[in-house]
């Protein structure tokens, strides 16, 4: 087939007219379209995770959210460079801030209908894979094959138990490599729902409290739970109705005590720095686009000659196990912390998931491990491990008879390639201490008959022994003052971890002297954020990586959330007192950070009233008819509504005078010559002063009390007239 001089050439087609369609790429997409066959979601995962606290309430009930991209740049293992991540985050769940690395972990029960909702926030267009799941082609998140967001709803029914995750599949080769993935594990169909109607069971567990994997361990009678019967089995259960199945929801699984999740991850450092466009990838439209597009170039910058896609070389200088950064140097070995647990926040709500493996003897062990790396990995075991299930499916399932699960014995290597999962189990009678060997290997240099490079040796602690071992913690520490250098107490110092190997967030709070210390921080990468109301900070975060040492000098500075405030009256100053409906005094604020709380007080000079308190109204009413004359100073303090102290309030003030006589409305208190005037006024003849609108508008009269409406009309003439010829106004 000739590549530079081909015999039939296919006419390309321009897509302008047809930016509506699926299955092409506009940048932004032009339609937002429905789901196509959409049913209602039944995923009861964010109403359990909202019960726990380890979310808020699902904006859309049962539906898990997802937003892409955001922008993170953390600080690498060693200092030398701050490396850009694309990520996903949950606007229902504030634990993922502006994103973690890998994204937090989706679990889902099998069987159930699960909606995602997304949309991009960063530069469009983006998709959603659900990699190993099975959806209809819309729904599946393939880049020019399926929806390309703006804004969809995910909808698919996970019908196998296992490991899974998803990724961006738009620009995959820098967007998933950035860190646009995540975990996707399904679980049992009893899963959640077990929760859901008793507390009491932990999250994650089915109907018995129980923890489960899909597995065919016939020829493994060492691992206790296995569950042999076949898929379509009818349900034993005698329970609660409510989680009875037509067929055994357990068949084919069995328990396990401990979890561990090892996502193997790498960065190129350079790709980081040379091409952190996401649009890297996407040509730049030509003069008819999809006909004559550059593709020696990428969209937003400007048409330059250069490599394809400017993605021709790829060497990994960082490596990660589920977001733990390895303290490796290329062609080096480096080794993980000894304990590490993902958060509950960032694992759809199930405690106790590990990273380094720590277990008691007799414990069932289950390892997940995703290579989510531009590296092929080669895992090998200090111990004899049970492989179970690859790419989600167990092996030697009820539909998959053709293979089996295998033992795979101590000191033998696991290979795998990028976007490939295992799931083995572990279980000793005997304390044991080693370490999972993982060398990443170079995928450019895999050619048959000659030897794979090793990039990096990783080491991943196994401990089975009657104690967990305990990781080495740090702190950060340092200090909050305002502009001026005051200490500022009471600053909650909000620490996320920004991977999800992580230390759980914790929280710390400045003292007297404006000090913090957040503790018990293990080796990882974190957001720390002040938050007091009332008040902003800068830095509004910082983001570190910890490495084996504690970390001083975190400081912030403080500034007011309100911005600049003004003051002012509804009717200028002076006039006499006793002025029907009062003077209406309003504060303005430009800038800040709302929503605000406005403050009134009243002053003659010696003596400051409090005329009313914290309101979110920003008008006060100033009742002149009980007032008598003199000068006056009108204070407002405003502050960030929910704040405290007066630290975080900003004052303004306006004088008032009020002099002269106070009107009155009875007979003979009004002239001829004043009816007269207004009835001028009324006509156009002359324009009203200030003080003459104060006096002469008269008109409603209800009640017996005038309501001015701003205007001299023929009401306010005829009042006049009948006070000033001795009779009552109407």
């Amino acid at each position: 087939m000739s590549v530079q001089n081909p015999k039939h050439k296919v006419s390309r087609w321009s897509v302008v007219g047809m930016e509506g369609m699926f299955v092409k790429m506009f940048d932004p997409p032009k339609e937002d379209p429905e789901t196509p066959d959409q049913v209602a979601a039944t995923n009861p995962v964010p109403e359990v995770m909202a019960a726990a606290g380890f979310q808020g309430t699902p904006k859309v009930p049962h539906t898990v959210q997802r937003d892409l991209m955001h922008g993170l740049k953390l600080p690498t293992w060693d200092g030398r460079k701050e490396i850009t991540y694309f990520t996903f985050t949950d606007d229902d769940n504030p634990a993922t801030g502006m994103g973690t690395y890998p994204a937090a972990t989706i679990r889902v029960p099998r069987g159930v209908v699960f909606h995602c909702e997304t949309s991009g926030k960063g530069p469009p267009p983006h998709t959603i894979h659900w990699h190993g799941i099975e959806p209809t082609p819309m729904n599946d998140g393939v880049g020019h094959c399926s929806m390309e967001i703006g804004h969809y709803v995910y909808q698919f029914q996970p019908n196998f138990v296992g490991t899974y995750f998803y990724h961006c599949h738009r620009n995959t080769m820098q967007h998933f490599e950035f860190g646009l993935f995540g975990m996707l594990l399904v679980e049992t169909p009893d899963a959640y729902f077990a929760t859901l109607y008793d507390v009491a069971i932990p999250i994650g567990a089915g109907r018995d409290g129980k923890r489960r994997a899909a597995a065919n361990l016939a020829d493994f009678p060492q691992f206790p739970g296995f569950n042999s019967n076949a898929i379509l089995a009818p349900d034993p259960w005698t329970g609660d109705p409510r989680l009875k199945f037509a067929t055994d929801p357990h068949a084919m699984t069995v328990t396990f005590d401990v979890e561990a999740l090892w996502v193997v991850s790498a960065r190129d450092s350079n790709w980081s720095d040379l091409a952190d466009n996401p649009r890297q990838t996407f040509p730049v439209h030509g003069t008819r686009p999809g006909f004559n597009d550059n593709f020696h170039s990428h969209a937003g910058d400007a048409v330059l000659p250069g490599d394809f896609f400017a993605f021709n070389d790829y060497h990994a200088d960082y490596w990660f196990v589920t977001g733990l950064p390895v303290p490796v140097q290329p062609r080096g070995t480096g080794r993980v912390g000894v304990n590490a647990e993902i958060p509950a926040s960032l694992n759809s709500g199930v405690t106790g998931t590990q990273i380094p493996i720590n277990a008691q003897t007799n414990q069932t062990v289950l390892v997940r491990c995703l290579d989510a790396a531009y590296n092929s990995a080669e895992v090998t075991f200090p111990i004899n491990v049970v492989v179970i299930a690859w790419d989600g499916r167990a092996l030697g399932g009820t539909h998959y008879a053709f293979n089996e699960a295998y033992l795979v014995e101590a000191g033998t290597p696991i290979l795998m390639s990028t976007a490939r999962r295992f799931d083995c189990l572990i279980r000793s009678s005997v304390p044991f201490h080693g370490n999972a060997v993982v060398k990443m290997i170079d995928t450019r240099g895999q050619v048959p008959g000659r030897d794979e490079e090793v990039v990096a040796t990783i080491e991943i602690p196994i401990h089975i022994d009657g104690e967990a071992q305990q990781a080495p913690v740090f702190s950060v520490s340092g200090k909050v003052a305002d502009a001026i250098g005051l200490p500022l107490a009471g600053v909650r110092i909000e620490a996320k971890p920004k991977s999800q190997g992580g230390s759980a967030p914790r929280v710390a709070v400045t003292d007297s002297s404006g000090n913090y210390r957040v503790e018990g921080l293990i080796n990882s990468s974190y957001e720390f954020m002040p938050v007091l109301a009332g008040f902003t900070f800068d830095p509004e975060m910082t983001v570190l990586t910890i490495n084996d040492r504690n970390v001083s000098g975190q400081n912030f500075t403080a500034g007011i959330a309100v911005g600049t405030v003004s003051l002012s009256a509804s009717k200028p100053s002076p006039q006499p007192p006793g002025i029907p409906n009062g003077v209406r005094f309003t504060a303005t604020v430009l800038g800040g950070v709302g929503p605000f709380e406005y403050q009134f007080y009243l002053s003659n000079g010696v003596n400051t009233v409090l005329v009313r308190d914290f309101d979110a109204d920003n008008k006060w009413t100033w009742d002149t008819l009980v007032a008598e004359g003199g000068s006056f100073t009108v204070f407002v303090h405003v502050r960030q509504a929910g704040a405290t102290g007066t630290q975080a309030e900003k004052i303004a003030s306006t004088p008032f005078t009020l002099s002269g006589l106070p009107p009155t409305f009875e007979p003979n208190s009004y002239s001829i010559q004043e009816a007269l005037d207004a009835l001028r006024m009324n006509v156009g003849l002359k324009n009203p002063t200030t003080a003459e609108l104060a006096r002469l508008d008269v008109a409603p009269f209800i009640n017996g009390v005038v309501q001015p409406d701003g205007l001299i009309d023929l009401k306010d003439v005829l009042n006049i007239l009948r006070m000033a010829v001795g009779l009552t106004p109407l």
